[in-house]
């Protein structure tokens, strides 16, 4: 970049900064409190945190994070734990022919509406496992690009999956791989190449999902577990890109929710309360598990914290709750697709 353009955009910098703190944090304040709940009218309070730091800064102390708020409005929304009360609405497209797949934010209750682009993720065949690369740019699915969030790794029967996050969960966390070593960028927009600033990345092991072997096969539904370290539910956006210290996480276990046998329809069916419109294998449902480690834990067998299924040919449906993120439920949703050679 030359030297004059580094120049007017300090001016520019400065002349937005110069504004009293009072009247930024009143123009915030009035684009949060006008109604954009969701895209794309909630793009503008992206646009304030754009101007400059001082608007940056005005922005972080209006918006409530996401386990609050209910809503994605950052980058750093997508590692956030979603709301406790009401899930958070997305839909997953699939391109087979190019192995990717998109996650978009629901905009409607319509599950054929593909809403807001959030992340998007391409299957590799690494010899005899599979790979998916998930970023926020859909055009720059590798682990060298500054987009990179994170992928998912099977193991050769594809019954069992590693998920890695590119950031730390928390200080002292070793990364299982050097590669992808630079540092983030910070940045406010979707789909942007850069996130977050200061954090050295990696491919840390945040997650493991696994099939076990069915019986019935082809006949019967699958059985998935999951061992996740969620996110503290007491993180901001803001403290998410200024924070050097990371509290450790908590692992929690989780199941898919027993389907019950259909005589009428001889279907195995899970009530998805209209989410869901055709029967396949790759639907789920996952719910708390009792972790056998802790004697006193308890699982929870009537909350849903996430749930996914096909609506159409390429077309699927992806609603989560706290503690998931909605990297981690994409990262698991990611690991239906596919022949399971222990499982079909």
């Amino acid at each position: 970049m030359a030297a004059e353009e580094v120049w007017e955009e300090a001016e520019e910098e400065d002349r937005w900064g110069g504004l009293l703190p009072e009247l930024v944090a009143e123009v915030v304040r009035r684009v949060e409190a006008s109604g954009g709940e969701r895209w794309p009218a909630r793009k503008d309070l992206v646009s304030c945190a754009c101007v400059c730091r001082r608007w940056r800064e005005a922005v972080a102390d209006v918006v409530r994070p996401l386990p609050e708020s209910g809503q994605i409005t950052f980058p750093s929304s997508l590692k956030q734990p979603g709301p406790k009360d009401f899930p958070i609405q997305c839909v997953i497209e699939r391109n087979k022919k190019e192995s990717m797949f998109y996650l978009h934010l629901g905009l409607s209750n319509a599950t054929m509406d593909k809403g807001k682009f959030l992340v998007a993720a391409r299957r590799f065949r690494r010899g005899p496992q599979l790979e998916y690369i998930i970023s926020l740019d859909a055009g720059g699915l590798s682990q060298g690009n500054n987009a990179y969030m994170g992928k998912l790794r099977s193991d050769f029967w594809g019954a069992n999956f590693k998920i890695y996050d590119s950031q730390p969960p928390y200080d002292g966390a070793k990364a299982s791989s050097t590669r992808s070593s630079q540092r983030f960028e910070s940045s406010q927009h979707f789909g942007s190449r850069r996130i977050c600033p200061q954090v050295s990345t990696g491919n840390f092991d945040v997650g493991q999902v696994t099939y076990k072997y069915n019986l019935l096969k082809p006949r019967g539904p699958r059985r998935m577990f999951c061992t996740i370290e969620c996110p503290s539910t007491q993180e901001t956006w803001e403290n998410s890109l200024k924070t050097k210290s990371l509290r450790r996480t908590r692992t929690i276990l989780l199941k898919n929710k027993a389907p019950q046998w259909h005589e009428h329809l001889q279907l195995w069916c899970l009530n998805f309360h209209g989410r869901v419109t055709v029967a396949s294998v790759k639907n789920f449902q996952l719910v708390a598990a009792a972790d056998p480690s802790h004697p006193d834990s308890v699982g929870d067998e009537e909350t849903v914290v996430l749930q996914f299924g096909k609506v159409d040919n390429d077309i699927f449906t992806m609603d989560y709750l706290q503690p998931l993120s909605a990297f981690q439920a994409f990262a698991i949703c990611l690991s239906s697709f596919g022949t399971k050679l222990v499982c079909e």
